[in-house]
């Protein structure tokens, strides 16, 4: 058996409202939260950054199960938003964390799906018995240019999850995974550009459903499953509605995925979302149940996992704070103070 066996999330204080960005540019407030699903987003401090973001929730996941950082075999930072053009965020996080030096690290970028590339990878590693733990990370303090549409969704935020293929540790059992790729250039940032471009439409039918929809399909009929032999399902949310409408087109009820619903609330931390999604549910799900996963990154591809909670789930749940709790947990900050901590001015 291989599968999660811990996991640790982490979400900046700091919130926006949507509401206050849209009135800087003279939007519709109703208009702009209608048409994307966001009320809020969260802002990381000037004093975080993907490093310590990816810290943060990386120490929770250790601590979650009391597990000696010196066990990690591989460590994996999935982000868009590296500190450094040049120089591995992975090591760095690795150094802080005392993991040690007999360890493989690696930074991944695919968007935000490059935690679950990690996540694979890892899985594959495990399975090949080369190492006992893996540590797979998505942090991000996600970039937007001013009065882009995409500057009411880009947050910031952390997911980790530990994996392992010790069966009496595993909570979440890996059960089936697949990816779906193609040449789909809907959103891009070029060497040297600060803030990435997109496909504005563009971004949905070929890009986002082509690719979630088909990994799910392919996966289902794989393992000969179908919706309603899940318990939830949690997919990629780079704004409130793409998530919602592939749910429903691929079967699923609202209430199998409202426990995933992260981004109403706080916005799109790019290669965090997928994992924060998972681990919202995972706070709340329990023993024996199953969970279809898609991850989606922009260029273009997702993946799918088949995931079943062990009864070990139940151990480990409340020794740190949810996702929801860290949601709730905000302060809300005006629009010009929002372009100080960027850099803006």
């Amino acid at each position: 058996m291989i599968g999660i066996s811990s996991y640790g999330a982490y979400v900046p204080r700091y919130r926006i409202k949507t509401e206050d960005i849209a009135s800087v540019w003279k939007k519709e407030p109703e208009h702009v939260i209608g048409s994307l699903g966001v009320k809020e987003k969260s802002v990381a401090a000037t004093d975080e950054d993907t490093v310590t973001l990816a810290y943060e929730a990386s120490h929770t996941a250790l601590d979650r199960v009391g597990l000696a950082p010196d066990q990690i075999g591989a460590l994996f930072v999935g982000s868009e938003s590296y500190p450094y053009a040049v120089n591995a965020t992975a090591t760095i996080v690795g150094e802080f964390l005392g993991v040690g030096r007999n360890y493989f690290a690696a930074d991944l970028e695919f968007a935000c799906k490059a935690a679950t590339t990690g996540l694979i990878v890892a899985v594959g590693l495990l399975s090949a018995k080369k190492i006992n733990y893996g540590l797979t990370i998505g942090a991000d303090c996600a970039q937007a240019k001013s009065h882009d549409i995409l500057e009411y969704t880009a947050a910031s935020g952390a997911g980790a999850l530990i994996v392992s293929n010790k069966e009496d540790e595993v909570a979440v059992e890996i059960i089936d995974y697949l990816t779906y790729s193609s040449d789909t250039p809907d959103f891009w940032r070029r060497d040297g550009i600060s803030y990435p471009s997109h496909g504005g439409r563009f971004t949905g039918e070929p890009a986002y459903f082509t690719h979630v929809m088909n990994a799910a399909t392919q996966i289902l009929s794989r393992n000969k499953l179908k919706p309603s032999d899940f318990d939830y399902c949690v997919f990629h949310m780079p704004n409130g509605k793409f998530p919602r409408t592939a749910a429903r087109r691929l079967g699923f009820s609202k209430e199998q995925l409202a426990p995933s619903l992260i981004v109403d609330n706080m916005g799109n931390a790019y290669s965090a979302t997928p994992l924060l999604g998972l681990i919202a549910t995972l706070d709340v799900a329990q023993p024996r149940q199953t969970i279809l996963f898609v991850s989606y990154g922009s260029g273009a591809s997702s993946d799918a996992f088949i995931l079943k909670t062990t009864n070990r789930l139940a151990n480990i749940q409340k020794k740190s704070p949810s996702v929801a709790d860290l949601i709730k947990n905000k302060t809300y900050i005006s629009y010009v103070d929002y372009l100080k901590i960027r850099g803006a001015i």
